[in-house]
């Protein structure tokens, strides 16, 4: 455990994995190191692959406070007021392009979207015929986030190949085990999105701790001065964080917290 010299300004932790159990809920031990980072006076973000509409449990288990970075930075959502006060969004002549090279090169490709406000996917996607849309549809207006799935491909082997076809057009990473492959606006991370919100806000990444547990958390954690994986991160998270902390079930990003701020 290092010795924390000046208590962060601000602390940013993933969800998913990471500051959540695994069955998608925020523990008490949890909740009441979120609310220590408050009363210190450090900013909190919750810097996450998910969207808005999926914050609604973890905004209600900090009693709304703070600030969440949504879609792998693409969307900055108050949790106070439920609304998305920023946006960085994938154009949609670009959006057209991608899902074009990729169709054409990766066969049994099903894809989804996350606009701003609300989702929509092929029938075929998976979650059934909710919001089933034709790819053509998918493609016509901007979005936060397109997702590609795949039935069987290995998920890092997938992501190499998606990169490799369309890394020059979109920012593209992954954070689940099943073969998905989450793309952004190009250059949008969860590193842009709160390097852009610390900066607003007076802070240096030296004044930053950051948890997380997937690939699409690496540049945040490379961003960050002080950076943790949880136990349970995937290999390449684990090779590249100084440090690491207990697994999620086991509420670690709670424990390092406690540490500096009670």
């Amino acid at each position: 455990m290092p010795s924390h010299s000046s208590t962060p300004r601000l602390v940013a932790t993933d969800l998913d994995g990471t500051a959540l159990r695994a069955d998608g809920t925020v523990s008490a031990r949890t909740a009441a190191a979120f609310a220590d980072v408050e009363r210190a006076g450090s900013m909190l973000v919750f810097v996450t692959g998910r969207p808005p509409r999926w914050m609604r449990e973890v905004a209600d288990a900090v009693r709304h406070r703070g600030l969440a970075i949504c879609a792998n930075g693409a969307l900055l959502y108050d949790l106070h007021t439920e609304r998305i006060v920023e946006s960085h969004l994938i154009a949609a002549d670009v959006l057209e392009e991608v899902v074009a090279q990729l169709r054409a090169n990766v066969p049994d490709l099903t894809f989804s979207v996350e606009y701003e406000g609300g989702f929509a996917h092929e029938s075929d996607f998976g979650l059934g015929g909710v919001d089933s849309k034709a790819v053509a549809t998918l493609t016509s207006r901007p979005c936060a986030k397109l997702l590609a799935l795949h039935p069987g491909m290995d998920p890092d082997s997938l992501h190499a190949a998606v990169h490799e076809l369309v890394g020059h057009l979109v920012t593209t990473t992954h954070s689940s085990g099943r073969a998905l492959v989450e793309m952004s606006a190009q250059g949008v991370t969860k590193a842009s999105a709160l390097a852009a919100l610390s900066s607003a806000n007076g802070i240096g990444p030296s004044e930053v701790i950051a948890f997380g547990d997937m690939p699409n958390d690496l540049p945040m954690l490379a961003w960050a001065g002080t950076s943790y994986a949880v136990a349970n991160a995937h290999p390449a998270v684990l090779a590249a964080v100084d440090q690491v902390t207990a697994a999620n079930d086991d509420d670690g990003v709670a424990q390092v917290l406690e540490k500096i701020y009670r």
